[in-house]
């Protein structure tokens, strides 16, 4: 674990003190290390599967891809299985697959993608008509559609755009009775200028499922009845937190682009960017000039040993998911049922469980109920535990319970007690007791300082 983590992920993951302690150490997270780690949803380890393909492609395919000669056709080898596997991974075709340094630039390069697209269609139109008949679609700035939950790599980019005036943009509620965007509400939002709708897959916080498939179904309809003057709707989701944790198929969703972020599914800290018919079916607009990789879309010479680590651990998606999906939820149900055992109804607030909601099968978020049980300094008093809050590290004021939360419907004062436990593939029962007594001591702390200090 390094001590910048919260720097690199837009997770806050919060240690103890003897962990802080041991900055810089590297410390595989499972179960037979001192610390237990369950933030998961925030970044995984890399499989050792993953490390060894790694490593043999540094060892192997050294060489540039573009070049003819044996090292670079190795690494050209190399790349095109990766877009292959990770094809099968989301139930795509391979020339659909460009990869990215992570999950945040695949999401700017959609947003960008779309106002461009915008503004082209606009251009077009004032050619073909002279703009005077179309009326405001000419004068119009590209309108983005997204919800109140999203991810920050998402959130935050949308806002510069709309800070530049180059886009307007709905930020919709998600209910607070399911967790859920509401279908009807997207399309109630809807103009004659909107080109791009953007909801993630599954929220990195509460864990619950979006209906990203029937919305894509209700905007395709919407598309096939605007003509020819109103720009296509585009549609994306966010799929780093589903992608490892459930089946994905892009078909069966219907989107236009989907964001593939690596090390949320064991793989390392690179991403992709499922676009359907890059270029053709939808648009790509590159963000960065120079070479010709990959067909001019993303530039700059491939990172042959990340892209290959990324192919070997969509396969292991392909081949065992089914394995991983049942036990992270084996081992989240048995952590949720020990939880309550452990501190009763009235003491307990599970902030991810939503009426008639489906959610990822490895994500807990709960509260410990108590007027001085806020989740970070409870995660302080941990001796062993390590887990997240759940609050963005680029926010201003980390004291502030998740936004993602309050926007759920969850109250203030249950919000900032909120504790994310996110188990992964090698978390066991053993792990669950081991953390349980871990927040239970944690809490007896906090409470017998409490009662001393009012004394």
């Amino acid at each position: 674990m390094q001590s910048n983590a919260c720097i690199m992920t837009t997770d806050v993951p919060l240690f103890s003190q003897d962990c802080q302690k041991m900055a810089g150490m590297q410390k595989v997270p499972n179960s037979s290390s001192e610390y237990i780690y369950m933030d998961y949803n925030a970044t995984t380890p890399m499989e050792s599967e993953v490390i060894q393909t790694v490593t043999e492609a540094m060892h192997e395919a050294w060489g540039n891809p573009s070049s003819s000669y044996a090292p670079g056709r190795k690494a050209k080898e190399w790349i095109d299985w990766s877009r292959e596997t990770i094809a099968q991974m989301v139930g795509g075709r391979p020339q659909d697959i460009i990869f990215t340094s992570g999950g945040t630039e695949a999401n700017n390069l959609v947003f960008h993608t779309a106002v461009k697209y915008f503004l082209d269609h606009q251009h077009q139109l004032v050619q073909n008509g002279g703009g005077m008949e179309l009326g405001e679609i000419t004068q119009s700035l590209p309108h983005i559609i997204t919800s109140n939950v999203e991810h920050d790599s998402v959130q935050l980019v949308v806002e510069n755009l709309v800070k530049e005036g180059k886009a307007k943009a709905t930020f919709l509620p998600v209910s607070k009775e399911t967790g859920c965007i509401q279908v009807d509400d997207v399309i109630a939002a809807i103009g004659p200028s909107t080109c791009l709708i953007s909801i993630m897959l599954a929220n990195n916080e509460t864990g619950v499922l979006m209906p990203v498939a029937e919305l894509c179904q209700r905007v395709k309809i919407v598309n096939h009845q605007r003509g020819k003057v109103a720009p296509k709707i585009l549609l994306h989701t966010d799929a780093a937190q589903a992608l490892g944790k459930l089946p994905v198929d892009v078909q069966d969703l219907g989107v236009d682009y989907l964001t593939i972020v690596g090390h949320k599914f064991y793989g390392p800290r690179i991403g992709a960017l499922y676009v359907l018919g890059p270029g053709t079916s939808s648009p790509v607009n590159a963000m960065f000039f120079g070479g010709g990789q990959e067909r001019k879309f993303r530039p700059g010479t491939e990172n042959t040993p990340m892209i290959a680590g990324l192919g070997k651990a969509a396969e292991l998606v392909v081949k065992k998911l089914e394995v991983y999906a049942s036990h992270m939820k084996e081992i989240r149900d048995y952590l949720e049922a020990n939880l309550m055992a452990a501190f009763g109804k009235e003491k307990l607030h599970f902030n991810s469980h939503f009426q008639e909601s489906d959610r990822l099968p490895n994500t807990c978020n709960v509260s410990i109920l108590g007027p001085n049980l806020q989740g970070r300094k409870v995660l302080q008093h941990c001796q062993r535990l390590l887990a997240s809050v759940g609050a963005a590290c680029h926010s201003e004021n980390v004291s502030r319970p998740s936004h993602i939360l309050l926007n759920s419907g969850i109250p203030y004062d249950v919000a900032e007690n909120a504790i994310r436990l996110s188990v992964g593939r090698a978390t066991s029962k053993a792990d669950v007791d081991t953390i349980i007594e871990d927040l239970q001591q944690a809490v007896k702390e906090i409470e017998l300082c409490a009662t001393q200090t009012r004394q």
